[in-house]
């Protein structure tokens, strides 16, 4: 009996988790691979001493664990990234049960780059044939069995978004790392005289280290890779490179190929040429293209967005589009969330009386906290509900490279780096995000100068203020779609001066404190494709929006509570908010403002979207944030504080243009590791900012004052 239930334990005990990497180069679908079939059982964070995110995720397969390990997506394992880097430390060091390499069935082509050299380092490879319903659209027919036979791993064909092939796919991961389906990978034969020399040090690989293949091992030593060197010795316990056997044998390599005239510099070229070169040969073998011109359709939509004369003009046009509908869809549920916090607030000072709460209490937490909590949701969300989405389409549809491609040369101009088009789109949603985005870049100089110049265009917490005062003072004569389209207008017109903004500053700072020449990069324009609407709410409303906006809130609530106890604390029966006002009147006058609008947007430092709510407590002096019922409303408050056209202006570019939000400061530190760049980041958008105001003042002073 008790030999029976032990057996029963033992075979209910769950077997040891199998590590999968996931690999691929980006834009095949590997992120829809992975939540498939991860679904909800994933986390993020950084890898050990890198700011490169990972996501880990589980699944369950016949009574077996699989961690999957999303790894960067990246096209070479060359190392030329921090992604590159850390998807082939990955695939050496941390020896997972197999990696599965995803690739795009319509440019199969490329991809085999990436797949022949992660199967000389993981020999238990499977790769994943995905989008292979886009192929069929295209009619690009792939020969999965031959595919297999060429490269001597498991294929599995599949269409995830669609969740075609995944079971298939599940299966041959647990046959793989069960040993049920043994793996023969492909050997590549690289151009001489680099293949002799991989063939006179592999011996001696094979006999100091296990685990790693011998031939790529030597290519790497060969390559004189001294940080991946430095790893693989210490994987293997001892420096053999030492080694009095294996010292002279490195030696004689490299003489070799010295004498036959392969330097240094080219070796990684003849590597990657061997590489290229197989990949094609498999690709001929294994594709079959009925129609040359399937991608006729996207070579003439790429003929209008990337061309030279209509690329830019487009890129405005669709950025004014998304400001429109923004500005448009925005207003109604900003008044409907608007009434909600206000009646729920009434509803709160009701039970708060009802309990006999103290009236400083009440007003504190309930007129201050709650209030400005209020405020920033029913001004931020509606806007972002919709802005993200849109920006979310615009990057399924495949049109940001194509962003990134057009401003490409004006980036080079500037020597800084053109995915940095990409992470001012990020900027655009959240500057933490853009900042965060900065990872794409390779070149830590580059990397700093998008980090430093990120907040010059405005997040979606800048956008309310200037659609308000955009509507208020220049378009007040105009209603209906006429008032929105030329609402539109003026803001995408302060985006393109945040736009040239970063230009100039970009262009500054490589000249000074950042010096250095343009690196390159490979851009790749994914094939335009049909959207997934529901992935896209998903992502933006979840991932961005929502996560946007917890961490506005989690700050506006003490903001709420420092500028209550600023507008009711009083020294010589004036209150502190008053003094600062005054202190800063002077240089605010100089700029067109006045000391209540510029300790707004100090008091704002923690969140943006709370910097309009302060000027109109303070010019009401009610001690705390107020409900407008309408812009009519409000606009004769301002007038009646002396604003005028210059100081709507004035407002709307410092608003466009100043320090970023503590939320932001605080991820500029994390990526940056230096208080130094992070100073330097508040200070150059301020500089910038006060520059801007000061010269706009001037000038409409000196001629017609709006």
């Amino acid at each position: 009996m008790n030999q029976r239930n032990s057996d029963q334990k033992r075979h209910t005990v769950p077997p040891e988790e199998k590590i999968i990497a996931l690999a691929g180069n980006p834009n095949v679908g590997k992120s829809t691979v992975f939540n498939s079939l991860t679904g909800l059982n994933q986390h993020t964070g950084n890898w050990p001493g890198k700011t490169v995110t990972n996501a880990r995720g589980k699944y369950i397969y016949k009574n077996q664990t699989y961690t999957l390990v999303d790894l960067p997506g990246t096209y070479s394992l060359m190392a030329h990234s921090a992604e590159e880097e850390v998807a082939r430390d990955f695939l050496c060091f941390e020896h997972p049960d197999a990696v599965v390499i995803v690739v795009d069935a319509t440019c199969l082509e490329r991809n085999l780059n990436l797949v022949l050299q992660t199967m000389e380092i993981c020999p238990q490879a499977i790769l994943c044939v995905n989008l292979l319903d886009e192929a069929a659209k295209k009619h690009i027919t792939v020969d999965l069995d031959r595919l297999e036979q060429e490269l001597g791993i498991p294929v599995v064909g599949a269409a995830a978004r669609n969740g075609k092939g995944l079971a298939s796919l599940m299966e041959t991961i647990a046959q793989t790392t069960q040993q049920k389906k043994i793996t023969k990978p492909l050997k590549i034969s690289y151009p001489e005289p680099l293949e002799t020399a991989v063939q006179q040090l592999t011996p001696a690989i094979e006999s100091h280290i296990q685990g790693l293949n011998s031939r790529w091992i030597a290519l790497q030593l060969l390559d004189d890779n001294k940080s991946l060197s430095d790893k693989i010795v210490n994987l293997a316990g001892e420096d053999f490179r030492k080694d009095p056997i294996f010292a002279p044998l490195l030696a004689q390599a490299n003489t070799l190929l010295e004498q036959k005239a392969v330097s240094a510099d080219t070796r990684k070229d003849l590597i990657t040429a061997a590489y290229i070169t197989k990949g094609e040969a498999i690709y001929k073998k294994t594709v079959t293209i009925a129609n040359e011109n399937y991608a006729q359709f996207d070579r003439k939509l790429d003929k209008l967005l990337t061309s030279k004369t209509w690329g830019i003009p487009m890129m405005i046009l669709l950025l004014g589009i998304i400001f429109w509908l923004t500005i448009v869809g925005a207003n109604y549920p900003s008044q409907l969330l608007s009434k909600f916090f206000f009646s729920a607030e009434n509803w709160l000072l009701t039970m708060a009386n009802a309990s006999n709460l103290p009236l400083w209490f009440t007003d504190m937490f309930i007129c201050g906290v709650f209030r400005t909590l209020g405020w920033v949701v029913s001004v931020m969300l509606p806007p972002m509900a919709i802005f993200f989405p849109l920006f979310t389409l615009l990057e399924d549809l495949g049109y940001l490279p194509r962003l990134a491609f057009n401003l490409d040369k004006i980036f080079k101009e500037c020597h800084a780096c053109g995915k940095q088009a990409l992470t001012i789109c990020m900027g655009f949603g959240c500057n933490a995000t853009g900042v965060m985005g900065c990872r794409i870049i390779d070149s830590p100089r580059e990397r700093l100068i998008a980090i430093l110049t990120n907040s010059l265009v405005p997040c979606n917490g800048r956008f309310p203020t200037l659609i308000m005062l955009a509507n208020m003072f220049f378009i007040a004569n105009y209603q209906g779609w006429g008032g929105s389209i030329l609402s539109a207008i003026i803001v995408t017109c302060f985006i393109l001066l945040g736009i040239v903004m970063t230009f100039l500053v970009s262009k500054i700072l490589s000249q000074t404190i950042l010096k250095g020449l343009p690196s390159s990069f490979a851009l790749e324009l994914p094939p335009y494709r049909k959207p997934q609407f529901k992935q896209v709410i998903i992502r933006s409303l979840l991932d961005r929006t929502l996560f946007v906006l917890g961490r506005a809130v989690s700050v506006a609530a003490p903001a709420g509570l420092v500028i209550w106890l600023m507008a009711n604390i009083t020294i010589a029966d004036t209150t502190l908010l008053t003094h600062t006002a005054n202190f800063l009147d002077p240089l605010a006058r100089l700029m067109g403002l006045d000391g209540y609008i510029l300790t707004a947007f100090i008091l704002g430092f923690p969140a943006n979207e709370i910097v309009f709510p302060i000027i109109i407590m303070s010019y009401l002096a009610t001690g705390s944030l107020v409900e407008m019922d309408n812009l009519l409303q409000l606009k004769e408050l301002l007038l009646a504080h002396g604003w005028t056209g210059t100081t709507a202006l004035c407002t709307m570019l410092f608003s466009l243009i100043h320090f970023p939000c503590s939320t932001t400061c605080l991820t500029i530190k994390k990526e940056t590791g230096s208080l130094k760049w992070t100073l330097l980041a508040i200070a150059i958008p301020t500089i910038c900012g006060i520059f801007l105001c000061i010269t706009a003042n001037l000038v409409l002073q000196s001629t017609l004052p709006l």
